[in-house]
């Protein structure tokens, strides 16, 4: 075991050979100076930089961002703002590497990248510009809200409830009207006070007829209750007056100029009568 172990210590280890052979020498020489690099950075501390990524798609949070991102890079932190209320995601991220020439390398090739039917934009934000309190908390896991504010307001309310909010936002129309009036800005717009149901005036109950088209009759309770409550005035009524139409006073005289024809006709008749009796008796 101990002489496996040394001799495979004392192999060297394998050349880096490039694909093509022509360019062999060139990747050797390029393999150098990143060997010299690494060596000159380890004593040296690198400067972390930080990444803004947003227009992210919906359905990408911290762990699907992290083991994406990560293929770039070590991240040693990221935090991706929530709604307070909702708990959903804002579509925005930020996201800390260790060395800012990855950043750099992350925010070229990621922008204006296509994810999710959405184009992400990503640019590096400069250290003057990093606040400090920008990473607070992203180390914690992320709860949801037990209670978001979406059901707090599609919850049911009772009759009391509804009027109250009723009064307050029609409180607050009013100082807004006000404070625009005072600044002598005459804006005309409906408001909350359009949108409540207008009530409806005794006048035109009264004035709405009783028939329909239903099949009920007329004579229901309610009708009956409604003829109740409207008042007559009786006394500005005392007499009754009959206005008769013209049309009969023409047959009257018409009737009487008949009645006057019919007698004239009686009495001549009666007249030829008595000649023709006195005729007879003289020819006897």
């Amino acid at each position: 075991m101990t002489e496996s172990k040394a001799e495979t210590t004392s192999k060297p280890g394998k050349e880096l050979l490039a694909l093509n052979p022509k360019q062999e020498s060139d990747f050797k020489k390029k393999v150098q100076e990143v060997k010299k690099k690494n060596k000159s950075a380890k004593g040296t501390s690198l400067t972390p930089g930080v990444l803004y990524v947003s227009h992210l798609p919906q359905g990408l949070f911290e762990p699907q961002l992290t083991s994406y991102f990560q293929q770039f890079g070590t991240i040693s932190r990221l935090r991706l703002s929530r709604s307070k209320k909702t708990g959903g995601s804002k579509g925005y991220a930020f996201i800390e590497y260790d060395c800012d020439e990855v950043a750099k390398i992350v925010a070229e090739t990621m922008n204006n990248y296509l994810m999710g039917e959405r184009l992400i934009k990503c640019h590096v934000i400069p250290p003057e510009k990093v606040h400090e309190k920008l990473f607070v908390g992203c180390q914690r896991r992320f709860k949801k809200p037990s209670y978001p504010a979406v059901a707090c307001y599609n919850k049911k309310r009772t009759a009391e409830e509804v009027e109250k909010m009723k009064n307050k936002l029609l409180r607050k129309e009013s100082k807004l009207r006000k404070r625009l009036a005072a600044h002598g800005i005459n804006y005309d717009f409906p408001g909350f006070s359009a949108q409540l149901p207008k009530k409806k005036k005794a006048s035109d109950s009264m004035n709405t007829s009783t028939y329909s088209d239903d099949t009920t009759p007329v004579c229901t309770p309610s009708v009956l209750e409604r003829r109740k409550s409207v008042v007559v005035d009786d006394d500005a009524d005392d007499e009754i007056v009959l206005k008769m139409p013209a049309v009969e006073k023409e047959e009257e005289c018409s009737s009487e100029e008949d009645d006057g024809d019919n007698e004239e006709e009686d009495e001549e008749s009666e007249e030829l009568s008595e000649e023709n009796i006195e005729e007879e008796e003289e020819g006897k």
